[in-house]
């Protein structure tokens, strides 16, 4: 199971934003005058927007720093993150339940950079049925489907291969990123896009949200 982060699990709505203004001006001294469209995004591929649009060279030198800077945001938020976002309903007891399964492997395929996936789920005890090391991040690829790539890589790496990889996420760019893998794509319907969207961008199966834990399970092990 490969899980999203951002208005799958947990919401916390407009933070990135901030994190982002404030690691922009801390790397090239410049206020955001242009804000990129985060919702199914990597952090390498809005890295690269951002500085485009601000007229900063988005080479391998500029973007490290940002990683950097957006990290060091994130852990001096550490104690606030409780109070700046929430767990989405059924989060808790969905991871759970499949980490009480002795054939289910739990994973991230996020577009978030790894401390900061660590610090958003550790705020409300998400990251305690995750393996976080074979999870695929927004460091490594402008391209959503390359993070999947990697999980899937690092997972059979570690734990042999697998019956079926299973995708959860609430865009239709992570339903496109798990079918260029033949990976079973389960949408939410949490963020920013409507059950009707995730469903006409070919995601197996559509959820309303995460909170009615037995409908949740049925669809994820029975694909």
């Amino acid at each position: 199971m490969l899980w999203d982060i951002d208005l799958t699990l947990v919401d916390y709505s407009g933070t990135g934003r901030r994190w982002y203004s404030d690691a922009l001006t801390r790397v090239v001294g410049l206020p955001m005058r242009h804000v990129p469209e985060f919702a199914g995004r990597t952090e390498r591929s809005l890295v690269v927007e951002l500085f485009t649009a601000h007229g900063v060279d988005h080479d391998d030198d500029h973007i490290e720093r940002f990683f950097a800077e957006l990290t060091a945001l994130a852990a001096a938020d550490l104690a606030m993150l409780p109070e700046l976002g929430r767990a989405l309903a059924g989060a808790s007891e969905i991871l759970a339940s499949l980490a009480s399964r002795n054939d289910v492997v739990q994973s991230l395929v996020t577009g978030n950079l790894p401390e900061v996936a660590g610090h958003k789920l550790a705020a409300f005890g998400l990251d305690t049925h995750i393996d976080l090391t074979i999870g695929g991040y927004g460091s490594i690829s402008v391209h959503r489907h390359d993070l999947v790539g990697e999980a899937i890589t690092l997972a059979t790496a570690k734990h042999g291969a697998f019956d079926a990889v299973v995708v959860i996420g609430d865009t239709p760019a992570d339903v496109t990123a798990a079918l260029h893998h033949s990976a079973v794509a389960v949408g939410v319907a949490t963020g920013r896009f409507s059950a009707a969207a995730l469903a006409e961008s070919g995601a197996h199966a559509v959820l309303p949200d995460l909170a009615d834990t037995p409908t949740v399970l049925k669809t994820l092990l029975t694909r």
